[in-house]
């Protein structure tokens, strides 16, 4: 069966319009809570600092207790630190109100079960078929009760910090820190500060609307000129809830998910704690892969997005992969991808070794990548196009074996994503221009769907 309403990373969309109103919302909660807690049980719901997701909350809030689940809000904390509260709290699942990377007048509602995993394809299609039924009410007796657990944030934040090395501490570093006015702006600096590192933050002051805006992980320019500025050792970017990882050397350049991949890999490897193939996605450097073989570390693709990373890595029992937009999963230490765990961890290894993180990634050049964003009116399969997939054909043939083309529908926006991987970035350039124009005049006048 296909989804209706659930993407790659849960329901999304733009508010006020379906399925992001408040209506819809109160009836995915009650569908939820019948669907995961038939008997009654409770639920935690947290959220990021969108200004929507006040109303989205009460909605939750009142569908979940309405059906005779217990809801426990937390309130601003990262997507992560929902999936391991919920844990700590023996919650039967947990909510979490974000739309991630996206602009804040977007907003999505995504799950997690009771240990803490997204859920399976069954569970959100036995959602979606619980939504055909009217919300439920149960009798007074019956109903479920609300609190707020939100100065429990502490938990979370020492659960953080024991990830590091026993014995490792950040004092003497300087580090920036920028939240992207996101979910992480309270937690993520205590957990720096906590560990004794001077911290200058940045993106720190949320006011409903600003949740990404020139800041974070999308956008590390302000980071990259901040970190050689006050000559910090190290730059942390985070998206706006607090899944994705990107991070700035002391010389102010960028480090993205694969880079990032191969420090801790390498690490791994050396401390001979490294489990199975690491694995990547579509659209992960072919110089990363090249260097993990290299160092006899198997590397294997998976889909984009980090449920299908995940899946990947349980099938092949490994413990480490992620994505180029800095999705990681450090599988020792979380059920997810988090952010701030991640960057301990190469925050603890710069510290073990003590090597700057110019030095620990000077060993992986990547290839050269452009990739374009084709805003369509409604997703369609690119692949499905016999004129796409001919101009498809005709590019690889002109990069002869020495880079990449791919092509995809994003799972939670309208667009088509055109990536081009060549030796010469210009030729790159050129050719993903060439592509989207393809693509984008094949999707004005009439696609397949």
């Amino acid at each position: 069966m296909t989804r209706k309403y659930f993407g790659t990373d849960g329901v999304r969309g733009r508010v006020g319009e379906p399925p992001l109103t408040v209506d819809f919302v109160l009836r995915l909660a009650s569908a939820a809570a019948r669907a995961l807690a038939p008997q009654g049980g409770s639920v935690l719901i947290g959220k990021d600092t969108r200004l929507s997701g006040y109303m989205f909350e009460s909605a939750l809030e009142a569908g979940f207790v309405a059906a005779g689940v217990d809801a426990k809000l937390i309130g601003p904390l990262p997507t992560p630190g929902i999936a391991f509260m919920t844990q700590h709290f023996g919650c039967d699942f947990g909510v979490v109100i974000s739309a991630s990377h996206n602009p804040y007048d977007d907003n999505g509602i995504k799950f997690f079960d009771r240990h803490g995993g997204k859920l399976s394809d069954e569970d959100e299609l036995l959602i979606e078929h619980e939504l055909e039924n009217l919300p439920t009410t149960r009798e007074s007796g019956a109903l479920g009760r609300a609190s707020r657990v939100d100065k429990t944030r502490r938990v979370y934040q020492e659960f953080c910090m024991s990830t590091l090395s026993a014995g490792v501490t950040l004092k003497g570093m300087k580090i920036v820190i920028d939240c992207a006015h996101g979910a992480a702006y309270k937690v993520a600096p205590r957990i720096l500060a906590d560990l004794g590192a001077e911290i200058v933050p940045i993106g720190c002051s949320p006011n409903g609307r600003n949740i990404n805006e020139a800041c974070g992980a999308m956008s590390p320019e302000l980071l990259q000129l901040t970190v050689p500025g006050v000559r910090a050792d190290v730059g942390i970017a985070l998206d706006g809830d607090g899944d994705r990882l990107v991070m700035v050397d002391h010389l102010g350049r960028k480090v993205d998910g694969d880079q990032l991949l191969y420090v801790l890999a390498l690490a791994e490897q050396a401390a001979g704690r490294l489990r199975g193939p690491v694995v990547g996605t579509v659209m992960t450097n072919f110089a990363l892969e090249s260097a993990l073989r290299d160092a006899d570390i198997d590397f294997l693709r998976a889909q984009v997005g980090d449920r299908y990373v995940l899946a990947k890595l349980r099938e092949t029992g490994g413990t480490l992969g992620g994505e180029t937009s800095g999705h990681l999963l450090t599988l020792q230490h979380t059920t997810t991808g988090d952010a701030m765990v991640a960057a301990l961890q190469v925050l603890g290894i710069m510290r073990r070794s003590g090597r700057t993180l110019a030095e620990l990634t000077a060993g992986l050049t990547l290839l050269p990548q452009t990739m374009l964003n084709v805003r369509v009116a409604r997703r369609f399969d690119p692949l499905a196009e016999p004129a796409i997939v001919e101009s498809v054909t005709a590019i690889e043939s002109q990069l002869a074996g020495r880079g990449r083309v791919v092509l995809r529908a994003s799972g939670t926006e309208p667009v088509i994503r055109v990536m081009i991987e060549a030796e010469d970035r210009e030729q790159a350039k050129d050719l993903a221009q060439q592509l989207a124009k393809i693509v984008q005049h094949h999707a004005e006048h009439g696609v397949s769907t």
